[in-house]
């Protein structure tokens, strides 16, 4: 089935508001923070600021320029390349906490922290669930073994090097503020502005009717997190001094292949018509989980853990999770703002022709 570098190298392509649950009107009350976002104007950075403004925060940014440079025009940002001296542009200025989205380099932690230790309060770094070695391993959780470099100090984003390269970063941060560090490792982010289609492929491709893939037996367990959520919750800690380190997705084995399916069904298109067809059969056709079957894995293999990672610990300190058909509902609305010919041109899942030709096969396997 599909390597682990493979689904390694789509998450790390994702690594880099609007409606409010019941967690964010109870930080109404909380201290407002003057907080630097190191980033802010990618996919989950443009969520947090808004977030933070929500509730009366004060936002510095902190970023190259280049990522959507029209954003957030009204906020103080300092552009520069955190990889660089650039980052001593940030000397002598105080914040209550630093939000860090664009760490992949341990060099680049320990450079933002000799700037910013002294003048800071709490340090959260958004790290990765690909920090975790054994993905056959089921109903892993943040004590769970994580993988290593024989070279720390190589700094070329591969397949095989982008988690430990996160951990090593997560082991920097905690170096410089011990205690003081906040590491949260979501695993698939989704929702409105995420551009690489892992998720929005389902409702968008159900949306076109007709016949379509629905992998395996649909008992297969699925996680993700909404970016809203991800990103009230990284406020919430920021607002209440929760610090450790936390897996970030919805429950473990909560929500299957086929609740997400029939939900975009009900949701987009109740005439669209699922054919679910066995892993085995997809693996002989050379239909891959996770990138032509977007969120999906068998729940055997390289990847039996998927589905099954316990965030138990961020819900117990307040991490909350919108109901799965707001998030189908509000990733389509964006979708269908976005260019005709953009709409046509999705960016993960199986090709139309390849899937016409499984289904074909499929029918005729079992005719």
């Amino acid at each position: 089935m599909t390597k682990r570098r493979s689904f390694i190298k789509n998450l790390a392509l994702a690594t880099a508001a609007s409606g409010l649950p019941l967690s964010f009107h109870s930080l109404a009350k909380a201290k407002k923070l003057n907080l630097l976002i190191l980033g802010g104007t990618g996919f989950l950075g443009p969520h947090t600021v808004n977030a933070a403004l929500a509730l009366g925060h004060n936002i510095t940014l902190f970023n190259r320029g280049k990522t959507n440079p029209k954003l957030f025009k009204h906020l103080e940002t300092i552009h520069g390349d955190r990889n660089t001296q650039d980052i001593k542009k940030l000397a002598g200025r105080k914040w209550d906490a630093v939000i860090d989205t664009s760490a992949y380099y341990p060099r680049s932690v320990d450079m933002a922290m000799h700037v910013l230790k002294q003048n800071i309060k709490q340090y959260l770094l958004i790290s990765t669930i690909s920090v975790y070695a054994d993905w056959s391993k089921k109903n892993m959780d943040e004590k769970s073994p994580i993988g290593n470099l024989d070279d720390p100090s190589i700094e070329k984003i591969t397949n095989e090097t982008y988690g430990p390269l996160k951990a090593l970063c997560e082991q920097a941060a905690e170096k410089h503020m011990p205690d003081q560090v906040t590491l949260i490792r979501p695993g698939l982010i989704v929702g409105p502005r995420d551009k690489t289609d892992r998720f929005t492929y389902w409702p968008a491709r159900i949306k076109q009717g007709g016949e379509f893939i629905a992998p395996g037996n649909g008992k297969d367990y699925i996680q993700f997190i909404d970016v809203r959520d991800l990103a009230e919750w990284m406020i919430h800690c920021l607002s209440h001094n929760v610090t450790g380190t936390f897996n970030a997705q919805s429950k473990a084995a909560d929500i299957t292949i086929k609740q997400l399916i029939d939900t975009c069904v009900n949701t987009v298109n109740p005439d669209a018509k699922p054919v679910w067809i066995t892993a085995d059969f997809l693996e002989q056709q050379q239909v891959t989980p996770w990138q032509e079957m977007p969120v999906w894995f068998p729940s055997n293999g390289d990847f039996a853990g998927a589905g099954t990672m316990s965030s138990q610990k961020a819900y117990a300190n307040g991490l909350k999770q919108r109901p799965l058909e707001t998030i189908i509902k509000d990733c389509y609305q964006w979708f269908k703002t976005l260019p005709e010919e953009r709409q046509k041109n999705l960016r993960a899942g199986i090709r139309r022709e390849k899937e016409s030709k499984v289904l074909y096969a499929w029918k005729k396997h079992y005719s």
